[in-house]
């Protein structure tokens, strides 16, 4: 069953000036930000999840970062990102915030920084950066998950790429989708984590660690 976009979109939660801003921002320079249907699914399991430390690989512009926060009252995000333009744009509008007290920008490649406020535990970890080292994150960021905290891991879909025989994706994005399939693979079948697709947004994954 295939839903409408006026049925989908009649969920979506109304936003403030500054997230609109964000918005129109993102889609006039091609800044990647999360599906509206995929961010208030998000924020719906954090809710439920009720974290009081997050830790956010790929701020972009600190769109989810500042949505996460809006959601939750009570949390801290830490949200690394290498690309030193959007690390700028970010810090000023989350300083534009009424969150921002409550929201830490690291600037550096996730693979690689090494930051005293991510020397701690998490009880939940949002990945969305670069899809191709979706493994790389995992494994690097997940020994900082609490047991029975959650990584909530977005693009899984890659806009339909996913869903395609890799003969048939367009050559310059196989190699990323070839690695996304095989985290995929991967970490549905890892012992230590419960995983399960959310077709909401560009897909979403959880892994429950156990």
């Amino acid at each position: 069953m295939e839903l409408s976009d006026a049925y989908i979109q009649s969920f979506i939660q109304p936003r403030n000036e500054l997230l609109l801003e964000m918005e129109a921002f993102a889609e006039e320079n091609h800044v990647p930000i999360m599906q509206l249907a995929g961010i208030d699914a998000l924020n719906q399991l954090l809710r439920i999840q009720n974290p009081s430390k997050i830790l956010e690989i790929g701020t972009a512009i600190g769109y989810s970062a500042i949505r996460m926060a809006d959601a939750l009252p009570n949390v801290h995000i830490v949200t690394i990102e290498r690309d030193t333009e959007r690390v700028a744009r970010a810090k000023a509008y989350i300083e534009r915030s009424t969150v921002s007290d409550r929201i830490t920008v690291i600037e550096g490649d996730a693979l690689e920084v090494n930051d005293e406020a991510i020397h701690t535990t998490f009880d939940a970890v949002f990945i969305d950066a670069a899809k191709g080292q979706y493994q790389r994150f995992f494994e690097k960021y997940a020994p900082l998950v609490k047991s029975g905290g959650v990584l909530y891991i977005d693009n899984m879909y890659m806009h339909g790429l996913s869903d395609l025989d890799l003969k048939d994706v367009p050559r310059r994005k196989r190699t990323m989708i070839r690695n996304l399939k095989n985290f995929t693979d991967w970490i549905m079948e890892h012992p230590d984590y419960t995983s399960a697709f959310l077709p909401v947004g560009d897909g979403l994954l959880l892994c429950l660690k156990r």
